[in-house]
């Protein structure tokens, strides 16, 4: 029993060393990933190759699949080009079980020690994360080595050598076994290696260990469907192109797994070497046979998963992966995509304003009056996806941009609000009282509004590229807006002297719309705010103009 326990402990162990390596990697490089995907993938063989690349640093096929799948999800790759970087993480995956399969347990203690000296004296930067991945293949490594002594000892147990004398294969519940514990487990290469290293102590006989490895092929891809099943069709149709090509390939490969033991275990000699390299052939094999169908399976993919027609403001939030959490950088983009839309949605209200001031429109007011509660929706959203997100795995530069976005998103719903009340009072006072605005007073709400839509769509640019130059001219529109609503209150005034009678009626309508709409764009400018202020191009009351000057 002390042993089962202690050969359960070291699974365990292996199992969370390969999360912490994944975890890892995905918080210091998650960006750089990301970036060499998206500037890899000109054709099927380029995108391999960096899914090959990217898979053998992540040490996780399904890691990969989740950044792909985030990039088509996002229109910045095709379908089949994406099922192109798969079938390369796959390849990548089963290299690093071949590299993990040599005897490297004496680096154990090196990276274990190195790693925790790393990670405890610089825990919140890009060094002490580095050193929290040299923990986890330090714990692999110890892992893999505690496996080997366990099943050695347990080999020479009569009970288990009378229960292996009477194991015979069964391909079929060899697989499914291998996939079952591959979910369990969240990765595919842990899984590779235990087997591997079991059957190297003659725990698991060879042929038996071939079909635990086919099945845990099959349920790395299986893993990547279920973990993205609640996310947009777009970002699903890539694990389920990658489960397609890894299904296909175990039913290709079943049939041949004791004609390819017989070939090749006279050249090796090595059980673990068998074991891992049937691995890497299995991946290779189905890259090279699947590299030329990835237009086939995607056109398969899309009619099993069809795109929904979407309205720009229906539905869930479409942008806020769950699947895409583990990954900050990844987690911040898709925050940052789904505050665009709720501008959008901003915009919409926005532009629907006049038309309802103008022409008394009351069916058009309500229908603006409902989005203020699609607008309020996504806010708690985004805000929710983003207390989910790790503070601590987010570097400085992130931890900016998740202040930015939360800032973003709490002015978009201020301005909803600001527009849903003006949109009551306009009904109230205006349309159900038949009264109208003077042409001169109409002519000044419309050139208000215009600089409102123009400073908007400037707010998100600057949102969206935080370029200091655009956030300095936002703010400039900060002071213009307010000097022109201090004139047209004004002359709003001097009409009223001069009693006319539309005036008189809309007086204190008129001066709180156009005070409504100093607000709405003093809620717009403040974007820019932060990022004049981490450019340093804030002084206390007044823009330095002198540092504005110089910058990009």
């Amino acid at each position: 029993m002390k042993h089962l326990l202690n050969l359960l402990a070291a699974i365990a162990l292996l199992v969370w060393g390969t999360h912490l390596v994944r975890t890892g990697i995905l918080r210091v490089f998650g960006a750089n990933l990301r970036s060499v995907i998206a500037q890899s993938v000109g054709n099927r063989w380029t995108a391999t190759v960096a899914g090959l690349g990217v898979t053998a640093l992540v040490q996780s096929s399904t890691a990969t699949a989740l950044i792909v799948s985030a990039f088509v999800g996002q229109g910045l790759i095709t379908l089949p080009l994406a099922l192109a970087v798969m079938l390369g993480a796959d390849v990548g995956t089963s290299l690093m079980a071949v590299v993990f399969s040599f005897d490297l347990s004496w680096l154990s203690p090196l990276f274990i020690f190195v790693g925790v000296v790393l990670y405890l004296s610089r825990q919140a930067d890009a060094v002490g994360r580095f050193g929290r991945i040299l923990i986890g293949i330090g714990l692999m490594l110890l892992a893999l080595r505690l496996v080997g002594d366990s099943t050695a000892i347990m080999t020479k147990s009569p009970a288990v050598k009378a229960l292996l004398g009477s194991v015979t294969s069964d391909l079929l519940l060899e697989i499914t076994v291998g996939a079952f514990i591959s979910l369990l487990a969240y990765s595919s290469l842990a899984i590779v290696l235990l087997v591997a290293t079991m059957a190297a102590s003659g725990l698991v006989p060879l042929e038996p260990a071939l079909g635990l490895v086919l099945g845990a092929n099959l349920g790395s891809g299986l893993l990547a469907v279920l973990t993205t099943a609640k996310s947009a069709i777009e970002v699903r149709q890539v694990p389920l192109g990658n489960f397609v090509f890894k299904a296909i390939g175990v039913l290709v490969a079943a049939p041949f797994v004791g004609l390819w033991l017989r070939e090749v275990r006279p050249y090796v000699h090595e059980a673990s070497t068998v074991v891992v390299l049937f691995h890497l052939s299995f991946n290779v094999l189905v890259a090279i046979l699947f590299i030329g169908f990835t237009q086939v399976v995607a056109r398969w993919v899309t009619l099993w998963l069809p795109k929904p027609d979407k309205t720009m403001v229906a539905g869930r939030p479409h942008h806020l992966d769950p699947s895409a959490l583990d990954t900050p950088s990844l987690a911040i983009s898709c925050a940052a995509r789904e505050a665009l839309h709720q501008a959008d949605v901003v915009e919409t209200m926005l532009r629907g304003m006049l038309p309802v001031i103008r022409n008394n429109d009351l069916r058009l007011a309500e229908e603006l009056r409902k989005l203020d509660d699609h607008v309020d929706e996504l806010y708690s959203a985004i805000k929710y996806y983003l207390t989910k997100i790790s503070r601590e795995a987010l570097g400085e530069e992130e931890s900016r941009r998740w202040t930015d976005i939360i800032s973003f998103t709490i002015n978009m719903e201020q301005i909803g609000d600001i527009i849903e009340r003006i949109l009551i009072d306009i009904e109230d006072k205006k349309i159900r009282k038949g009264r109208s605005f003077s042409d001169a007073g109409m002519a000044e709400i419309c050139e208000l509004h215009a600089r409102l839509i123009d400073n908007l769509r400037l707010g998100m640019s600057v949102f969206l590229n935080g370029t200091v130059r655009d956030a300095q001219k936002l703010l400039e529109e900060k002071a213009r807006f307010r000097d022109l609503e201090r004139a047209y209150a004004s002359t709003h005034l001097n009409r009223l002297t001069g009693n006319t009678m539309q005036s008189i009626e809309t007086s204190s309508l008129h001066l709180d719309l156009i005070s409504d709409l100093k607000r709405i764009n003093s809620h717009i400018c403040s974007i820019a705010y932060p990022i004049l202020d981490s450019a340093g191009a804030l002084a206390p009351n007044r823009l330095r103009q002198a540092q504005l000057a110089d910058s990009p």
